[in-house]
């Protein structure tokens, strides 16, 4: 899967010479949460997102110092979050360096850019241009179409080959003690595990199989105490 099936293409920029007034009504009338914004050649340089606006002296909502905290540590900090919140150019209260990816890159390297980074999104860019953003909602957009897309017929031999197939691959998954049975698309689980965690992520397993319809979890847990076998009484 890749950014450039995934992301949202109509980019919603502006200069870093913009006035505040101008950024906002982009925001508001566009329905964005962020713009990009781009320096006179078109290349990205930041993103101006409401998080940038929420601390605006106009809604009584800036950051305040105290004469003691100033002395302490100096004017600056204070200093910085004044222009925050009285800057009424893009360029004195953007994000700068926003964080880029292009457009064939994979989304797993792109949510790894995300976590890493603490972001809510990345612009997507092409020889140095923005040509979209991917967001965390472009993310669920793509999560909800793999969810939502109906599975195909698969008969039980099939479902059973993948079982074992996905299980092989999983190093927690506790080959040798258990065993399944498919029948009419509904996967019986039997056997034994010893630690009961393995109950839940063996039937999230099961449920991912393409064609599986409902999972009967009839698993007993081994105590470690006495090494007796604990039956599942719920199925």
């Amino acid at each position: 899967m890749r950014v450039k099936d995934n992301m949202t293409e109509n980019v919603i920029a502006v200069t870093e010479e913009a006035t505040l007034v101008e950024a906002l009504r982009k925001l508001v009338e566009s329905k964005v949460s962020a713009l990009v914004v781009i320096d006179e050649s078109g290349a990205p340089v930041g993103i101006l997102s409401e998080g940038d606006l929420m601390r605006r002296a106009e809604l009584g909502t800036s950051k305040t110092h105290s004469r003691w905290f100033n002395f302490l540590i100096g004017g600056g900090n204070a200093a910085e979050d004044y222009v925050l919140s009285h800057g009424r150019r893009v360029a004195e209260i953007m994000t700068r360096g926003a964080l880029m990816i292009g457009e064939e890159a994979e989304i797993k390297d792109a949510v790894d850019i995300m976590i890493a980074n603490k972001v809510k999104r990345l612009v997507v860019v092409r020889d140095g241009k923005a040509i979209g953003v991917l967001a965390r909602s472009d993310l669920l957009k793509a999560l909800l179409a793999t969810l939502d897309s109906p599975d195909a017929e698969r008969s039980d031999d099939e479902i059973f080959t993948d079982i074992i197939g996905r299980m092989s691959h999983e190093s927690w998954a506790p080959r040798g003690s258990i065993h399944t049975d498919v029948a009419d698309g509904v996967v019986t689980l039997e056997g034994a595990i010893a630690e009961e965690r393995l109950r839940g992520a063996l039937i999230v397993l099961m449920e991912n199989v393409p064609g599986v319809k409902s999972v009967r979890d009839k698993l007993a847990w081994i105590d470690p105490n006495s090494g007796g076998l604990m039956e599942n009484q719920e199925n």
